[in-house]
């Protein structure tokens, strides 16, 4: 899992400098998750094991978006269960969420960002009930804000 970890960051830092493009950054992601020995946690009760979760999912879910959208959102069901996992061990602490500015329309007032700052991790999601639970523990800043990963998130794959 640390493993996978310092992998994923050398990735990022590879699409930052522009030696990968966004669909190249995502394969790679992909196969890096589909070669690990560690697979999803049965039992995520750490927030390493929520936020591994997170990525794994997440990397299923946009391989699978173009083909297969019912496996895709199963996949996102399984990264928002993360998530929510992620913030109650947080206790939703050294938390903050927004939406963010998107060029998709069907996206747009929904998707927001969540800065889990102990790690510097940035998680997106645009599930209702992670919203609901965001503003009820006074998490959620109701403005809209460019995203700190715009190009990223708005750049097409």
């Amino acid at each position: 899992m640390e493993q996978y970890f310092r992998d994923r960051q050398g990735l990022i830092d590879q699409y930052v400098k522009g030696d990968l493009s966004k669909s190249e950054y995502l394969k790679s992601n992909l196969e890096m998750v589909l070669a690990l020995r560690d697979k999803p946690f049965q039992n995520a009760d750490t927030l390493d094991k929520c936020l591994f979760n997170y990525q794994y999912f997440n990397a299923l879910a946009k391989e699978a978006k173009p083909s297969d959208p019912y496996l895709a959102d199963s996949y996102y069901r399984k990264k928002d269960k993360a998530t929510l996992g992620a913030l109650r061990i947080l206790d939703y602490r050294n938390v903050t969420a927004y939406f963010i500015k998107v060029r998709s329309l069907g996206l747009k007032g929904k998707l927001f960002e969540i800065i889990i700052r102990e790690r510097q991790m940035i998680l997106h999601s645009a599930n209702s009930e992670i919203l609901a639970c965001l503003r009820r523990e006074g998490a959620f800043k109701e403005d809209m804000r460019e995203s700190l990963i715009d190009g990223y998130i708005n750049e097409k794959y």
